[in-house]
Parts: C-alpha cells; structure tokens; sequence
C-alpha cells in the first residue's frame, strides 16, 4: 500500500507490506521491516533502520544529519526497534564516529516535537513526552519516563524505571527506580506507582527506598553511602543494580532536595 504521491528511492529496502502515505520521502540506504506505517509528510533519510510494526506520523524526519560540528558526513545508522511510534514532527538524528548509530528500542512511544540527538540510545518500552530533547550520547534505560518539556544534557544517563518531572533539566544521571524533577533536578522519591504497575511487590519497593534512603538521607558521602548498603542492606538485583550504576556514573548522579540545611 504504497501512495502514488509517495517518494521512494528505488535502492530502500521496503517490506511488502508496509504503507506509505502521499508525500512521504524515503532515501536510497534505508530499511523498513514489515508491518511499518510512515505517515504522509514524514522523511526517512539514509541511513534509517526501521524494525517491523513502527509507526511514523506526520512531519516527522528520520536519521537526519547530527547537528554536531565534528560530524564530518561519514556513514552512520538510526536503528529503530519493532513496535514503537514516533508521533507527528519527531526528528530523529543517525549517529557520528563515536558510536556510529543512534538507537532506539523495541515499544517506545516517542511525542510530538521530540528531537533524538546523535549517539543517543532509548533501550525498550521508553516513553519521551512531548517536547522532550535528548542532546548527543545520551542514554536512557528500559521503561523510564521522560516528561514533556524535559531537557537532557548530552552524556547524561537515566537509568531504568525512572520518571522524570515535565520541564526538567536533566544534567546528572538519574539512578534506577527513582523520580526527579524540582529545579535543579534533584531526587524526589522513587517511582513506586510505576513499579506496581510493572509488576514489583511491595517488599522489593521497600528494599529499594531504604537504598536511596542511605544515599540521600544519611549525610555520607556517595562512596561511604554505597559501602554502608552493600555491608548492612540483603543483595538483591534491585540494590546491585543501583550500586552499579551510581559507581559508574561518568557525570555524578542526581542530589537529594535541600530545604536550606535539611535534607528531605
């Protein structure tokens, strides 16, 4: 189901059973699995990797030139997974040599107007509100939320299950499990509604805040806070993946909220 305004290279690499609609522009080097829906207006450029179900709305533009200075044209991919929806005016940047691809995971739901810099990896079941910009290397693990509006510094990582406050600037990496927003960003909480409706009992959710208790409530350093867990907190995935991340974070993590001297 292919619209006769459609324009196709004829070097894409198109399912049978994809549907593009009147005026969308497809380039030559890109791949589009089956299942695919790319809505009239839209622009898949070289170098798009499109899995099977996607949908593309509207006005959005896919794997566009990074808008980086050191990007010097060579050939560099956006990968995106089966099942995930990229509404109307998303542009999507493909990567530069230092990662070589942008990646987006399977069952994201990607908003309006959001913009997906170069090198920027979104693993599964992401959702990115409306609004919402990640700048270049980026990272944002599986089921975090980013709220419209939200401004993503480049090298930030966020880590699984987070929710991030709408309008927020994310400078720091955000540890798993957890809620930030406030200006500056800053812990808020963890994400316990999202946590039960993924499935997570309410003993693991306790485990989880008493983590984030020590790092943020008890006045210790980030380092002393981690071995204070490790030493008096059971082992549980949940805990090792919190230290894990907070010990390998590139930018420092998120603060706690300070009302003057005390910490919330």
């Amino acid at each position: 189901m292919i619209n006769k305004l459609a324009n196709i290279h004829h070097g894409a690499k198109l399912a049978d059973d994809i549907q593009v609609e009147a005026f969308a522009t497809i380039y030559e080097n890109v791949e589009i699995g089956p299942g695919c829906w790319i809505g009239p207006n839209a622009v898949i450029m070289n170098g798009a990797r499109i899995g099977k179900n996607v949908k593309v709305f509207p006005g959005a533009v896919i794997s566009g030139d990074p808008q980086d200075l050191k990007y010097e044209g060579e050939d560099t991919i956006v990968e995106i997974g089966d099942n995930t929806t990229i509404r109307e005016y998303v542009t999507i940047n493909k990567g530069t040599k230092a990662a070589d691809k942008t990646i987006i995971g399977k069952n994201c739901l990607i908003m309006s107007y959001v913009h997906i810099a170069h090198d920027s990896v979104l693993h599964d079941n992401v959702i990115m509100g409306s609004y919402a910009g990640l700048a270049g290397e980026v990272e944002v693990d599986n089921f975090a939320i980013i709220s419209p509006g939200s401004l993503v510094h480049q090298f930030v990582r966020i880590g699984t299950h987070v929710m991030i406050q709408g309008g927020s600037k994310v400078t720091k990496d955000v540890p798993p499990f957890s809620m930030a927003g406030r200006e500056p960003i800053s812990y808020t909480g963890i994400n316990s509604i999202g946590l039960r409706r993924r499935g997570f009992h309410n003993d693991t959710i306790y485990a989880i805040q008493e983590v984030y208790r020590i790092i943020y409530q008890r006045g210790l350093n980030i380092s002393d806070a981690l071995e204070f867990v490790e030493a008096n907190l059971p082992a549980s995935k949940e805990r090792d993946e919190i230290i894990l991340f907070v010990r390998g974070s590139k930018r420092g993590i998120i603060r706690g909220y300070f009302d003057g001297e005390k910490q919330a």
